[in-house]
């Protein structure tokens, strides 16, 4: 085993141009797309969850140009952490840094859940912490390897992701027109009502309902900023991250509103079926119960769609596992996390951030004592929140980054890549992220029991993570960086 010398040893730089292009393409398709989209539908029809989705992803689209612009610039190990260190305070980069780390480790308990649930379809009986432990062992697996490994990995993995959505679309516009045979679904899911709720269609919930989806699609989204991460380990960056990033908006586009309009036409908000916390009905994905309905090979169709999403179960796994482990090691070399996570193999890999990170992740194996449902909306609830935090940070940086770069005497057309989106949608996506952040979980004032529960699992990395910048604060006696003194 080695760690960090004086300066810290480098990652190696073995994601090739191929590899990156998928893991950006692939990189936000994952259990947010494949199972929480029914979570979505169900508290805000199909109307609420696609304007949802389609709010967000402009956002996210604005807020990838901004990393992309710095990640192209500066190629550095810790990526966001490292700018908000850099271009605003280092205070706030330690809070960014662990912020991050533990994102991306409660988005790895939620998908070893995830995963489990859909394993439900076949058994609907299984025991959800014996699938979890093969599942987190298959990852650590992977990780444990080389950055190669993980990269070919995850390149095939999002391949198939990729493939099954464009599947899935073209299978759920002929069922909508009746394609296949058998009677055209249309768009009756769109004007349907619940006579036992009162609630209509395709507005359901309202305004509240709309701003509900916006927690479930910075889920969904949630991993497209990992291409930032990438860089430090991405063959000459200067060329692969613009590319990259490019390819965010066409998958926003296509991929999210694509899907969320054909679940939302053939799948009737009410349901029970979809994920929506009531652990009496067991909770499939959209996909597979839009695949169940294509005539005469409904089951078969439908069980080789949920075999596809397990995959995608396992490469969102893979994701989160390899971006906490770098992001984990990126604080320690630069002394915001203890030294011992400093130390990588014979194959480069950060072994004991990796083990960190899993030990954490493990907290997925206690699901069958809270509920299924109930666990995995916990958790994409707080991997949601300490999301939306990061992208707060990013658009700040993204602001200093371009404030300090004029004012140091250099010229906008020497950046390496510009965003399109500066500073309009930098602004944008910083005001609707603040928004979200406290305004997507208002649900739970009203509703006709108040659950400290729900409350506290709904705002809790809220102050959380202002409490990690406090105390780093008051302890290193940190000031903002001013604007000739950020290093570039």
């Amino acid at each position: 085993m080695t760690t960090c010398p004086e300066p810290p040893q480098e990652l190696r730089r073995e994601i090739t141009a191929r590899q990156l292009s998928m893991i950006a393409i692939g990189g936000a398709i994952g259990t947010g797309l494949f199972l929480a989209s029914g979570s979505a539908i169900a508290q805000a029809g199909p109307g609420g969850a696609l304007l949802g989705y389609a709010i967000m992803g402009v956002a996210v689209y604005c807020m990838m140009q901004s990393l992309g612009e710095m990640a192209t610039q500066l190629p550095i190990r810790g990526s966001f952490e490292a700018y908000a260190e850099r271009f605003v305070d280092p205070s706030l980069g330690f809070a960014a840094g662990w912020n991050y780390w533990l994102s991306w480790t409660i988005t790895l308990a939620a998908e070893l859940v995830a995963g489990a649930l859909i394993v439900k379809f076949w058994f609907p009986h299984a025991n959800t912490t014996f699938w979890a432990m093969g599942f987190f062992a298959i990852l650590l697996g992977l990780n444990w390897m080389t950055v190669k490994a993980y990269a070919e990995a995850e390149y095939w993995f999002s391949g198939i992701k990729v493939i099954t959505v464009i599947v899935f679309l073209a299978v759920g516009l002929l069922l909508v027109f009746g394609g296949l045979g058998g009677d055209a679904v249309g768009f009756q899911n769109w004007t349907l009502q619940d006579s036992a709720t009162g609630r209509s269609a395709p507005f359901v919930g309202g305004f509240i309902g709309v701003l509900s989806v916006f927690m479930v699609a910075g889920f969904s989204f949630q991993g497209t900023e990992g291409v930032g991460l990438a860089a430090a380990e991405t063959a000459d960056p200067v060329k692969n991250v613009p590319k990259a990033i490019r390819t965010v908006f066409w998958r926003i586009l296509l991929f999210y509103i694509g899907a969320m309009f054909i679940v939302g036409t053939l799948i009737g908000f009410n349901n029970p079926n979809l994920l929506n916390g009531d652990e009496t009905h067991v909770a499939f994905s959209p996909f597979t119960m839009v695949f169940s309905h294509v005539p005469h090979i409904g089951y078969y169709a439908a069980s080789l769609m949920n075999a596809v999403i397990l995959t995608a179960v396992l490469s969102c796994g893979n994701s989160a596992f390899y971006v906490a482990t770098r992001m984990l090691h990126a604080m320690a070399c630069t002394g915001k996390a203890p030294k011992q996570f400093t130390k990588l193999n014979s194959r480069g890999v950060p072994v004991a951030a990796l083990l960190a990170t899993g030990l954490v992740g493990a907290c997925a194996f206690f699901s069958n004592y809270i509920g299924d449902q109930k666990i995995y909306a916990l958790l994409y609830n707080a991997s949601s929140l300490s999301g939306f935090l990061v992208w707060i940070g990013i658009a700040i940086c993204h602001l200093r980054f371009r404030r300090s770069w004029v004012a140091q005497g250099r010229s906008v057309n020497d950046l390496l890549f510009k965003s399109n989106a500066y500073p309009y949608g930098t602004w944008l996506s910083l005001i609707l992220f603040v928004a979200v952040l406290f305004g997507a979980n208002a649900g739970v004032f009203r509703a006709a029991s108040f659950s400290w529960f729900d409350f506290i699992s709904s705002y809790l990395m809220i102050p959380v993570v202002l409490l990690l910048y406090i105390i780093h604060k008051l302890v290193y006696r940190t000031q903002i960086v001013p604007l000739k003194d950020c290093k570039f």
